[in-house]
């Protein structure tokens, strides 16, 4: 993806989400001005550590720990005022100040309280065919932004016309619950007095992102798009339908902010050195033994946002090679390298091999034919050294090395970062190339 500004950078991640995206941002928000949220809504979580503070973050960019850093959350996102809040008076409890550095696109869609129940009800009635959602009311609300019918964040400064479209709404999503899945309906009453308490505290915030990243440009400020999940979680490109109802792509933090493409900046793809999924869907090179549940604990692999265990396997450069093809990755940083010590073997899927014998290179659009497949593995030699905190290439072993060069000629891309441990000082940055040497100047390595 080209740039006339490549000071600026996205950040995406590159599998089926939960890569350790909310470590990279806040890292380089220390050398970004502006840091924008482009998709998604409070189904995401995002971990960030420092020194032994950690902070769970759903809907507020990672920046927002930064204190000259001022966020935006873009028209692309879902946003339930009351999550909104709440996650708010977390950070103002945990004394992060935020009052004149956090914005909100008008045009972004609201999740009312009866987008949740839909969600739960529609969820429960797939039975064994569930997609794995959140529960949060993320896609009944997409849902009606795309009928036409949501209502949009600029409601939040109106308050009578917010009470009776909302109530209009919740009103017809009731009925739905009611007489399609035998639901009990959601308390509107109460339900309106929560929205407009909420509405109080996030009508100040209302602010178009587009005009103020203009701004924020001519005065020579960095900017950093945070995307939320992953591309294998993508509406279009992803293993569709277990997939988000958003667009996970670089591309989307143009339009939902409003600007050129080419002022982006180079694409940063986030992926783990091994991968987990959350929810239902295929997912070729999951290990169902002794390992996958050492890869889980090791890695502390349960999600932010729902607490759910989640899924582990070997690192699949099939889907990743799809994933850098598809979201224009040009950079790759590799998070939880440290996981992986002490194996003896550790195993990479380089292709995937279906029923009839054929061996492919590229994920299928069917998901049911992505559910036949069995990957084919590359078995690289494990190491017994820790990396564990190594913020120096030299220090890693040799084995070590050698997977990550491994892994870029699979990838065709380099791994210019890898995460050593949670914590923001537990990082290395390799190589010379411009993303590398960008990376250097904001980590100081």
């Amino acid at each position: 993806m080209g740039s006339t500004d490549p000071r600026s950078l996205v950040v995406v991640g590159g599998q089926w989400g939960d890569e350790g995206k909310g470590k990279v941002v806040d890292l380089l928000a220390a050398g970004h001005r502006v840091v924008v949220r482009y998709n998604g809504g409070h189904n995401a979580g995002h971990t960030v550590r420092f020194a032994d503070r950690r902070f769970a973050l759903h809907l507020v960019p990672s920046g927002i720990i930064h204190p000259e850093t001022v966020c935006y959350m873009g028209s692309g996102m879902v946003i339930d005022p009351r999550a909104l809040v709440a996650e708010l008076d977390r950070l103002a409890g945990e004394g992060i100040e935020f009052d004149d550095r956090l914005f909100l696109s008008p045009r972004a869609a609201l999740i009312l309280p009866t987008h949740g129940a839909l969600d739960g009800a529609r969820e429960g009635a797939l039975g064994s065919q569930k997609i794995g959602t959140t529960g949060r009311g993320i896609g009944p609300a997409y849902q009606d932004q795309a009928q036409r019918r949501g209502l949009r964040a600029y409601l939040l400064a109106e308050p009578d016309r917010l009470r009776v479209e909302a109530e209009r709404l919740m009103d017809g999503h009731n009925r739905e619950l009611v007489e399609m899945f035998a639901a009990d309906p959601v308390d509107v009453d109460h339900a309106l007095q929560e929205l407009e308490a909420a509405a109080r505290r996030l009508a100040p915030r209302i602010r178009e992102v587009g005009p103020e990243l203009e701004r924020h440009l001519e005065a020579g400020d960095d900017i950093l798009f945070e995307g939320a999940q992953g591309v294998m979680l993508d509406l279009v490109w992803g293993t569709y339908p277990f997939v988000t109802s958003s667009s996970c792509l670089p591309a989307a933090a143009a339009s939902s902010c409003g600007v050129s493409p080419t002022l982006l900046g180079p694409v940063l793809g986030i992926m783990k050195a091994y991968v987990t999924r959350v929810g239902g869907g295929p997912f070729p090179t999951e290990l169902h033994d002794a390992t996958g549940d050492r890869l889980r604990e090791a890695g502390a692999e349960f999600g932010t946002t729902t607490g759910r265990p989640r899924r582990c396997g070997w690192f699949d450069a099939v889907a990743a090679r799809y994933a850098v093809k598809v979201a224009g990755i040009d950079a790759l940083a590799l998070m939880k390298m440290d996981v992986l010590d002490g194996l003896d073997t550790v195993r990479v899927a380089t292709a995937y091999r279906l029923p009839d014998g054929r061996v492919i290179d590229t994920v299928p659009p069917d998901p049911e034919q992505i559910e036949t497949v069995r990957p084919v593995l590359e078995d690289l030699p494990g190491w017994s050294g820790r990396t564990e905190g190594v913020t120096d290439e030299r220090e890693l072993a040799p084995q070590a090395r050698a997977y990550l060069t491994r892994l870029e000629e699979l990838l065709g891309v380099p791994v210019v970062l890898v995460s050593t441990g949670p914590r923001r000082e537990e990082t290395l940055i390799r190589g010379d190339g411009p993303v590398s040497v960008r990376l250097r100047e904001i980590v100081g390595a």
